[in-house]
């Protein structure tokens, strides 16, 4: 209850971008759009770098490491947003709003030193072309970003210490969705003299690489001057259209910001750091992509590589229909399941771990199979988004096998804990006064690890033999993901040990079934001696939860691989995609809307938040 009417003293509460509720919904929705489409662009730059040799060059090497500081610039505070919107909570602890006020800091730092860095390079390359390898050697590139990494973390540190020597007073409220240094400072009941000088060097500090690209590009501007045909102009400033652009859209939003009085700031200019904070970071990508004639043939080489030829230890994978309209819907559905799969399952971790009336054996398997839900749905997925936007359908050999592995290893890990679940509710109801000795925690710790032993026991022989396979003609998976049954009709060597072995394997997945199915049993004929109504509703309830979702995972899964080998093709991929990607995305609303427990425990949580 204490926790229910006041946040701890050192809590500091996050008003959001606007302070409306109606306006913060949209300002949820358009960060769950925004944040997975920045760490999936921002990656896919650094791959498309890395793999091609043609952009093996200080530009994009400047490039891949703006790219790799953006996607931890962007999570800086949007996944914290995100868990404190669907908790309906606005709180932050200091430590926790020191760590966001210092990564914010250098992180920003680090992005304008890497842009002055990037307009260097181009100002080299084209005011002294002929000596551009040596004064852009690896080592002075690497030097370059070593420096900007030191004078981002340098420039932070005596900020995020002078604040943390602050006194705050009253009730701690942040005019923004995170914790930067001028709402801060306005809160403080301290002499903040010195902190405000110091924010202002800061600002100095911060505006040197602005200095920095202005003098490249004037030297740029002259240099280009003297060049005689105009398409030697346009190809000088082509190589520099997309940094000016990147510079305009984060210099400009961050100059509205902080070039100005600590007294002009409010909570209505929240809106301008969700443009450097977020909308920046996304763009980036789509900007050098689109805009850079190298990027752009580089990505484009890439395609029609991919598409005409793979490595000779590369498979082809189909996707969930083979139909290229269709695999774009299936694009936008994935990166629509994707982060809420990862926010639902980390919410049910958290409002376990965080609420002590949750703390028992039911909700430690719950806890452990939304862990393991996250990395199940991972296995494919982001391994798919990538390749949709690269153009791409190959995977090699190695990465196959481990999609393979994992995706056996976890998916029977899932149903040992499905098991060990109704084990622990066919105990609660048949034996409730044995209840607390039968499931002790040793118990409970026990029945997870053998699980995971189970899990990864029951892939490793599968995906051995596979790799032992050889591979004859166009190796097309028939799937969007290395599953053992497409990869087992592709092979040119003798499969029938594979086969056998593959049939085991179902039945060591098939024991969990059993086992639910006799715990059940057990419950019902229980219940079935409960006198009262209301006794065999309340008995039921506690289970309702879990036969729902062992329901939707067993039903997808025996579909799938309860069959002769022979009978499967692409159009069962379909299946797969229920049980990989939607049933982990529905099992935190299912637990949520369907257990009580667990819907008191969101509710209570919600009302802590709101009313602290």
């Amino acid at each position: 209850m204490r926790e229910e009417n006041q946040s701890s003293s050192t809590d500091f509460i996050l008003l959001g971008v606007t302070g409306q509720k109606e306006q913060e919904d949209f300002i949820f929705v358009l960060f769950l759009f925004i944040y997975p489409i920045t760490l999936i662009g921002n990656m896919l730059i650094i791959l498309a770098i890395r793999y091609n040799t043609h952009l093996h060059n200080p530009m994009y090497f400047f490039l891949a490491n703006l790219s790799f500081v953006d996607i931890f610039f962007s999570s800086v505070a949007t996944p914290k947003t995100l868990v404190n919107h669907l908790l309906g909570s606005k709180t932050i602890s200091f430590g926790g709003c020191l760590t966001q006020m210092y990564f914010m800091i250098a992180l920003g730092n680090i992005d304008s030193y890497i842009l002055a860095v990037m307009a260097y390079d181009r100002a080299v390359a084209i005011s002294r072309p002929l000596h551009y390898t040596s004064i852009m050697s690896p080592r002075s590139c690497v030097l370059l970003v070593v420096g900007s990494w030191v004078v981002g973390n340098a420039n932070a540190l005596p900020h995020t210490l002078l604040t943390a020597s602050l006194s705050f007073c009253g009730y701690k409220e942040v005019a923004n969705f995170y914790c930067d240094i001028t709402p801060l400072l306005q809160l403080s009941c301290s002499d903040i003299h010195f902190n405000v000088k110091m924010m202002y060097l800061g600002v100095a500090v911060f505006s040197v690489p602005l200095l920095c690209i202005i003098i490249s590009y004037v030297r740029v501007f002259f240099t280009v001057l003297r060049v005689p045909s105009t398409q030697g102009i346009l190809k000088a400033f082509s190589t520099c259209g997309s940094h000016l652009t990147v510079v305009s859209l984060y210099y400009g939003t961050v100059m509205g910001m902080y070039f100005r009085p600590l007294t002009s700031y409010s909570l209505k200019d929240a809106v301008i750091t969700v443009m450097y904070m977020a909308v920046t970071p996304m763009l980036n990508p789509f900007i050098y992509s689109l805009r850079n004639r190298d990027m752009k043939a580089a990505l484009a080489e890439e395609t029609m590589r991919e598409e005409n030829q793979s490595s000779s230890t590369d498979f082809i994978l189909l996707g969930v229909t083979g139909q290229k309209e269709q695999e774009d819907f299936i694009f936008v559905l994935f990166l629509f399941i994707y982060p809420i799969t990862l926010i639902g399952n980390m919410l049910i971790i958290l409002a376990i771990r965080y609420n002590t009336h949750l703390h028992n054996p039911m909700y430690f398997f719950l806890a452990n199979l939304s862990f393991v839900d996250i990395f199940f749905s991972s296995v494919a997925t982001p391994k798919t988004l990538v390749n949709h936007l690269l153009g791409s359908k190959t995977i090699s050999f190695g990465g196959c096998l481990t999609q393979m592995y994992f995706m056996i290893a976890l998916a029977n890990t899932d149903s040992y804990i499905l098991a060990a679940m109704a084990y622990d509710r066919a105990v609660a109801i048949s034996r409730p006064l044995h209840y607390t000795s039968i499931m002790s925690p040793r118990s409970c710790v026990l029945l997870v690890v053998g699980s995971w032993v189970v899990g990864n026991a029951n892939a490793l022989p599968h995906t051995l033999l596979t790799a032992s396979l050889s591979f004859c003609g166009y190796k097309e998976v028939a799937n969007f993901y290395c599953d053992i049954t497409p990869l087992l009709q592709l092979s040119c060597s003798d499969i029938h040990f594979n086969v056998k072995m593959m049939y085991l394997g179902v039945a060591v997945f098939s024991v969990p079934l059993l086992c639910i199915i006799i715990s059940y049993v057990r419950v019902f004929f229980t219940v079935l001696r409960v006198p009262s109504t209301q006794g065999i509703l309340k008995a039921f309830s506690t289970c309702g939860s879990h036969l729902t979702v062992v329901s939707l995972y067993y039903g997808t899964v025996m579909g799938m691989y309860f069959r002769p080998l022979t009978s499967y093709s692409l159009k069962d991929a379909v299946i797969t995609v229920m049980y990989m990607a939607v049933t982990p995305m529905l099992n935190p609303f299912i637990y949520s809307l369907r257990n009580r427990d667990m819907k008191a425990a969101l509710v209570k949580l919600f009302h802590n938040r709101t009313s602290s």
